[in-house]
């Protein structure tokens, strides 16, 4: 154990003998599950869970959610075709990003 974690124990087992640790949302509770956070960095995690927290979207899912009503709602199959290649597009260009920054956050 390095003296970090000896650290962080020392503090936990304090605070919970001062009673620190009680009464907090979620006692008793579970951890939530959250494997995407893995993939991310701290600072987006964060970012992540606070919007989650507070029911608002990211962005880029508020704008395939359109694309995809958007395309629900055309009838000219030339529309739907050019609507088909932006959100096909969109969704490349999404897990590009999202395989970068698991190969750069690996190991």
């Amino acid at each position: 154990m390095s003296w970090f974690d000896r650290l962080a124990e020392r503090r936990m087992q304090a605070a919970r003998l001062q009673g620190q640790l009680q009464g907090l949302e979620g006692e008793g509770k579970p951890l939530p599950e959250r494997p995407g956070d893995a993939l991310v960095s701290a600072g987006d995690a964060l970012g992540f869970r606070i919007m989650a927290e507070a029911g608002v979207l990211p962005e880029e899912i508020v704008l395939k959610k359109a694309a995809r009503a958007e395309l629900a709602q055309a009838t000219d199959p030339q529309a739907r075709k050019a609507l088909m290649a932006r959100l096909a597009d969109r969704d490349m260009r999404q897990s590009m990003a999202e395989e970068a920054r698991r190969r750069f956050l690996a190991p």
